[in-house]
């Protein structure tokens, strides 16, 4: 039976997927493999059915600079028993290539775990996928998809921000980033926005509702003592993550409840309530100001990849060639800006339960360090005289002062 290798797509679609998929199996289809693309990620994979497709030539070739992904993807996180060695076996599969994010990372670390210990010899290479950017890639390195979704971010969030100038409005926009503040980060530095709020920024305290709304404040009365009357915050929705569920039911804000009593953020717009609540506390400070939501979500998940992401995607399918052949397995393939490959290894970026560890945005990195000290507006002790005009004690609105800076 002729060699094969397997392709599945674990998670959410991110740009250059295809491109990934694509160059895989272009190179080892060249090599004489056989490629096997099977639908629904692991799910499909253990299923007693698997839905694969035996991707050819022409298949490969026509979806390199597609959005989306060719192959159904899934966010099923199998059981240990859910595993076994027949599709491997039965397809005398020597490769897998998993396409995914921190989940399908950790999953694919516990496959190739399991292979070992039933004395599969199959390799397992990953590719790091995900538009949160929040893989412990080497410094400098984004995961593939990033760069897309913030080019798409910057591109509807610049058109909101002209909306905002040309209304008289302030909108208050959430981005995706389940952990870490990576795209709300680039989109908000990009497009110069006057206020960006990330995780990452409280190191020093608590996540709160009442300090996010704080900073935008902040950033409007600021604004308003420079006589502009317009703006934009940009929210990374993974302050979320750091909030525990009586903060989030605390907010006001209806929420459904999943089995185990915890509110279900997913079926709400975080960008409607951070709005609510900013509202909310003008109102209360007689601050008369108009501010709307804008989510940035689903919008960037499927959109053509960059230019930048397609050369990108292309050097990680390469890479996967040259790390099989070199018998590397149990890693992500990373490349750098010189096209570079070298693996990293899941068992070295992994935590004591087996889950890969997030990166998150550096906030002492030059770069962070510069955007949050010339980049952003917000009210500084300069400014306490002139904003008691709209604060009676400006002090409390002071962007330090939030953060304990």
């Amino acid at each position: 039976m002729k060699e094969s290798v397997a392709i599945i797509c674990g998670g959410g679609p991110a740009p250059g997927i295809n491109s990934v998929i694509s160059s895989v199996a272009l190179v080892f289809l060249k090599s004489g493999f056989k490629v096997l693309g099977v639908n629904e990620g692991y799910k499909g994979l253990f299923a007693e059915d698997p839905d694969v497709v035996d991707i050819d030539f022409k298949f490969a070739d026509s979806i390199h600079n597609q959005g989306g992904s060719a192959l159904q993807m899934s966010r099923h996180k199998p059981k240990d028993e859910e595993f076994t060695t027949k599709f491997f076996l039965d397809n005398n599969v020597q490769l897998l290539v998993t396409i995914g994010g921190d989940d399908t990372a950790s999953t694919a670390n516990r496959v190739s775990k399991f292979l070992r210990e039933n004395d599969v010899s199959i390799q397992n290479i990953h590719v790091p996928k995900t538009i949160d950017n929040d893989l412990p890639l080497p410094e400098g390195t984004p995961t593939f998809g990033y760069q897309s979704a913030k080019q798409e971010g910057v591109r509807i969030s610049q058109t909101v921000y002209e909306d905002a100038r040309t209304s008289g409005n302030w909108f208050v926009v959430a981005a995706m980033g389940r952990e870490a503040g990576h795209l709300a980060f680039g989109i908000g530095a990009a497009s110069h926005f006057p206020m960006i709020i990330i995780p990452e920024m409280f190191n020093k305290t608590k996540v709160s509702f009442e300090k996010i709304t704080k900073l935008i404040i902040s950033s409007i009365v600021k604004r308003k003592i420079r006589g502009i009357d317009y703006g934009l915050a940009i929210v990374s929705e993974g302050v979320f993550h750091f909030m525990d569920d009586e903060e989030i039911i605390g907010s006001g804000i209806t929420f459904t409840y999943d089995d185990h009593g915890h509110p279900e953020l997913g079926n709400v717009s975080k960008a409607h309530i951070f709005n609510i609540l900013l509202q909310q506390k003008l109102k209360e400070l007689n601050i008369k100001v108009k501010s709307r939501p804008v989510e940035l979500g689903y919008e960037l998940r499927c959109v053509t990849p960059t230019a930048f992401d397609q050369l990108y995607c292309g050097l990680l399918g390469y890479g996967v060639k040259k790390l099989y052949d070199e018998g590397r397995t149990g890693c992500m393939v990373t490349t750098d800006n010189n096209g570079v490959v070298k693996p990293l290894y899941l068992e070295d970026v992994e935590d004591e339960n087996g889950k890969i560890k997030p990166r998150l945005v550096n906030i002492e990195g030059e770069k962070q360090k510069l955007i949050f000290e010339y980049g952003l507006q917000y009210i500084e002790p300069g400014d306490y005289e002139e904003a008691k005009e709209y604060l009676s004690n400006p002090k409390e609105y002071d962007f330090r002062e939030i953060l304990k800076w």
